[in-house]
């Protein structure tokens, strides 16, 4: 069966960290050592996430003992979507529970549900700026019960 919604945990700690980066003052370096600390992660398993996140132009960093991360551009600019592709790829689109091509979704057990709930999560990941982190967790408009955890997975 295919998976509706997955998101690794190297994707859930690349959100967590730029939510942590969004939320610090604007051009402060903080250190991979702080925000393993924070999200109580392993500082060797968030620095390989943290550098494919500079790779792909979305964080800043200084080597060194006063270096550190920062995003790389506002946090106005950065949505979930950028942030989840650095590592998950594109959001994948699935329209058949058992991934056959020949599904017309008329006759689906689920009829439309698949399609709502793709949309649903690309609309939140797409809409979603680092900038709404700043005072807090944003409420989900959407009101889906959609929260970002390590490993969460929903499939059917």
């Amino acid at each position: 069966m295919n998976h509706i919604l997955a998101i690794s945990d190297a994707a859930s700690l690349e959100l967590h960290a730029t939510m942590l980066l969004a939320r610090s003052p604007a051009n402060e370096l903080v250190s991979t050592h702080a925000l393993a600390d924070e999200l109580e992660v392993s500082e060797a398993h968030l620095s390989k996430v943290l550098h494919q996140l500079l790779r792909a132009g979305l964080l800043w960093a200084r080597r060194g003992p006063r270096g550190g991360f920062r995003l790389g551009r506002s946090p106005e600019d950065i949505t979930l979507l950028d942030v989840f592709e650095v590592i998950e790829g594109p959001l994948p689109t699935t329209h058949c529970l058992l991934g056959r091509p020949r599904c017309d979704g008329q006759s689906c057990v689920l009829g439309g549900l698949l399609e709502t709930i793709q949309e649903t999560v690309r609309s939140y990941l797409s809409s979603t700026r680092l900038s709404r982190f700043r005072d807090g967790r944003p409420s989900f408009t959407s009101g889906a019960a959609l929260h970002l955890l390590p490993s969460m997975e929903v499939s059917l």
